[in-house]
């Protein structure tokens, strides 16, 4: 059976009960996630061929040092880099290192900062340069499932109507759905209750309710959706070696949706595609 409690009166440890935050914890969660958005849009102009993955995790680094802000993903479980870079067929948890990015790349950029004890998430696709037009379309399909699993989140539904959207949308048009990874909820811990699958049907999980923050990040892949995890225990890629893609935001249910906290001050949510 699943519990809701108030976040003011929950342990700080993931319980797995659901917590329910106010209009304190919303204000808390705008400011997390306005400056996780707003170092996502200084780095659009930073992805480059040539440009190193350490180079954007140590941006990643000190943008967050400039602005009070510490990496959640720093020592988090042994994790010794600020910023997730995730390349081509890597599916997510990428190791920034000193490889170029080339022509032609696409690349996930995944930030959490935490500010003030909250913790702003979210994640967007770049294009390294002129890309293919399979990788283009993947990359539109991904952001395209993102806003219409958003789009399902509303009061008294349940978390499965999320992951009805996305499946639905993902694999009319032809690409598969990561099942081995899913989003979280969100807050004053970095990863908490509820699961937010990205695949099943609209009567399955938890029922919505204002208050629940979380994040969507669905992962799509051009071919199978089946992955591996590499020797270093974080890299995550697709085992046919196809090109993958995700994009994430942080939302907080309301009376009548939904509010995205991480959505890009400077409109650059879908970086390199038109709009």
């Amino acid at each position: 059976m699943v519990t809701y409690l108030e976040a003011d009166s929950a342990p700080m440890r993931n319980t797995g009960q659901i917590r329910l935050y106010g209009e304190e914890g919303f204000e808390g969660m705008r400011k997390a996630c306005n400056l996780t958005a707003r170092c996502l849009d200084e780095l659009a102009d930073r992805v480059a061929p040539g440009v190193t993955t350490n180079e954007i995790d140590r941006f990643v680094f000190e943008f967050g040092m400039d602005h009070g802000a510490i990496p959640a993903t720093l020592n988090y479980r042994g994790y010794t880099k600020s910023t997730c870079t995730s390349i081509n067929h890597v599916v997510c948890h990428g190791i920034p290192d000193n490889k170029p990015l080339r022509e032609g790349d696409i690349v996930n950029i995944d930030v959490t900062y935490i500010l003030d004890g909250w913790h702003g998430d979210s994640s967007r696709m770049y294009p390294v340069g002129t890309i293919k037009r399979a990788a283009e379309r993947l990359l539109e399909v991904t952001h395209e499932c993102l806003m219409r699993g958003i789009a399902a989140v509303k009061p008294g539904a349940r978390t499965g109507a999320i992951g009805a959207a996305i499946q639905s949308y993902a694999e009319g048009e032809r690409c598969s759905v990561v099942r081995d990874f899913c989003g979280h909820g969100l807050g004053q811990l970095f990863h908490d209750a509820p699961n937010i699958l990205h695949y099943g049907t609209p009567s399955e999980g938890v029922e919505m309710r204002p208050g629940m923050i979380f994040t969507i990040e669905p992962m799509i892949n051009l071919g199978r959706p089946h992955v591996k995890v590499l020797s270093d225990g974080w890299t995550a890629v697709t085992r046919d070696r196809s090109l993958s893609a995700q994009y994430e935001h942080s939302i907080g249910v309301t009376e009548t949706g939904c509010e995205i906290f991480t959505l890009s001050p400077a409109g650059l949510d879908r970086p390199g595609l038109s709009a």
